[in-house]
């Protein structure tokens, strides 16, 4: 980064110099947040340093394989695309990165489809001619920053700040092809991008709003590393009413969000749909209004964001449910690396020992396929951490689960220091190897780097609460449950038990009326508990019947079981005892 400036003098302006634009290479590639592969990464190296040495007239095809792909002197461009497929990767990689870590940099670098030269250009908030490394083609690309995404507008007259964009054009990728190696590419995950919504009405201001409301959305979208969210570069070519075919052919996009903002007096209403581009079918609609005197507007415009990114992107979400996903012919032994994601989130929605070995071995695939593939790895730590506490599918002869399920998670953060499923997995499998203060702390990391995943937000809560904070883990389960609704068949199963071990069993019961059997593992045995202590005898009885058929070993073992869990002493006494009031464990005889 740039040294801070001597007191009493003025930073230096950013500058175009070969330095300059080196040192800007080295911070994207570099960067766990520019997804591609160290193939990917070279490319971008070679193509850079030539044009900055002047010879860009040598950068074609034929001398990128061969310089930097290892491809010998017969290599016929015509018939192995690999080049052209790279390309398409490293552009897609470095909106990505500009949207991710890169929002501040002060150098754009950029390979306009048609060609691999690139084009280097200041990031700058004024309009005017983009200054040009010399030698280097001219740009055709200009950008503004700092008006939209810093939210600096004081009052509703200011001017509207236009974001000029440039266009970064997505070959559409069609998988592995001869000569590449595994870790050359990753699986294609859904894509999509926010079209500028309109702003409707005579009045400024609604333009004003929609576009503001039109990045906020792309940025709290980017958030979830299960997407590729194309960035407002992109955003900003698109016509308010998208051109199907270009986003599908020329873009690859699967899911378009669209929508308008109007205003009138002091009332906001904002109107957002999503399209799925393969049938232009609508698969979600959704309206927001809002009192612009009664709530701060850029408030409002992230609560909206918000709620759009969960209702979408999010693990449970629209795009995530398989009703809504596009049918496959393969067949489920040959799951695609992204199918695998979608049974994973089944599987955890309603866990089961058949399921856990489905999508393990279907996640082992993926990884042999896709070795850089973050998410997948995270996906297995948790299915490692599965079978060593709920003892499903115990493998023999290769290592503890837990010790595999820390190697994995460690293998997802390394891969991606920024993707919250792999910190989450990491989370959960430090917790159960009784590594209570890192795992909580990773888990405050993740968090922060995404406050609107509830799949997160649940798992969170549920470790700080066993962890003996049982407020604050029914306060941030709750917040999971509100946000993500249809989940709450879980999440108030897990909110009685919190209010359960504070001693409010008035309130236990009222959460697991709210539950579901089938989305909690251990909704009968706390049933029972809950029950007993309210004098339901009956329902007590029917429902200690239900547990002990389903986990008979469950009570027989409770110290190991709670142990295993990471329950404090004075939280396992506690259900000791429970377990006592509810019949679960005969007292001891007395001598």
């Amino acid at each position: 980064m740039p040294a801070k400036p001597k007191s009493g003098q003025a930073p230096s302006a950013p500058d175009l110099s070969g330095a300059a634009v080196l040192k800007q290479l080295e911070r994207i590639v570099s960067s766990p947040d520019l997804r591609v592969s160290e193939r990917g990464r070279g490319f971008l190296h070679y193509v850079v340093e030539e044009t900055l040495a002047g010879r860009a007239d040598r950068i074609k095809a034929y001398a990128i394989a061969i310089e930097v792909f290892g491809r010998d002197e017969t290599f016929d461009a015509q018939n192995d695309p690999v080049v052209r497929i790279e390309a398409g990767r490293l552009r897609r990689a470095l909106e990505y990165y500009y949207l991710a870590a890169g929002t501040d940099d002060p150098i754009l670098i950029d390979i306009p489809k048609g060609g691999y030269v690139p084009t280097f250009a200041l990031r700058r908030k004024e309009k005017g001619a983009e200054p040009q490394v010399p030698g280097a083609p001219p740009s055709k690309v200009s950008y503004t920053h700092g008006g939209l995404s810093s939210y600096a507008i004081a009052t509703l007259g200011l001017v509207i700040v236009v974001l000029l964009a440039f266009l970064f054009w997505r070959d559409t990728d069609p998988g592995p092809v001869a000569g590449d190696t595994l870790e050359a590419s990753l699986p294609r995950e859904p894509v999509l991008v926010v079209a500028p919504f309109v702003g409707l009405g005579k009045e400024d201001t609604a333009k004003l709003y929609a576009a503001r409301l039109t990045e906020e959305i792309t940025a709290q979208m980017a958030r979830f590393r299960e997407l590729t969210v194309l960035g407002r570069e992109t955003t900003a070519t698109l016509a308010p009413i998208a051109d199907q075919q270009r986003l599908q052919g020329e873009l690859g996009v699967d899911f378009l969000v669209e929508g308008s903002v109007r205003t009138s007096s002091n009332r906001i209403r904002v109107t957002a749909r999503l399209i799925d581009t393969s049938n232009e079918a609508i698969i979600w609609v959704q309206s927001y209004d809002d009192d612009i005197e009664a709530q701060d507007l850029l408030e409002i415009e992230t609560d909206i964001a918000s709620q759009m990114a969960m209702a979408i992107a999010q693990p449970y979400g629209i795009i995530f449910r398989p009703e809504s996903t596009r049918p496959t012919n393969n067949p489920p032994a040959e799951m695609s690396a992204y199918r695998c994601t979608l049974e994973f989130y089944a599987y955890r929605r309603s866990p089961s020992e058949a399921k856990h070995r489905d999508v393990r071995d279907c996640l082992e695939r993926a990884i042999a396929r896709y070795p850089g593939y973050a998410t997948a790895w995270a996906m297995l730590s948790h299915l490692h951490t599965d079978e060593a506490r709920l003892e499903f599918n115990p493998r023999q002869g290769q290592g503890a689960a837990i010790d595999r399920a820390l190697e994995a998670a460690q293998r997802a953060v390394a891969l991606e220091p920024r993707n919250v499923r792999a910190l989450q997995a990491q989370m959960l499998a430090l917790f159960y190897a009784k590594r209570d203060e890192e795992a909580l702390e990773i888990g405050e990391r993740a968090l922060a780097l995404n406050p609107n995943d509830t799949e997160l937000l649940g798992e969170f809560g549920t470790r700080v609460a066993q962890s003996g904070d049982w407020q604050r883990g029914l306060d941030l389960i709750g917040q999971a449950r509100a946000r993500n609704p249809g989940y709450a068949g879980h999440y108030s199963g897990l909110m009685a038990a919190c209010a359960y071990m504070m001693g409010d069993v008035e309130q236990a019961l009222v959460h697991l009326r709210q539950a579901d059997p089938s989305k909690w593992l251990y909704y009968y045995g706390f049933a029972a508990m809950i029950y007993t202590d309210l004098g339901m005898v009956s329902e007590a009885a029917e429902a200690r019947e239900r547990f002990q058929g389903l986990r008979p070993q469950f009570f027989e073992n409770l110290e190991a079981e709670l142990l295993k869990r990471n329950f404090k002493p004075a939280d396992r006494e506690r259900l000791r005892e429970a377990g006592m009031r509810a019949g679960f464990i005969q007292p001891d005889p007395v001598n």
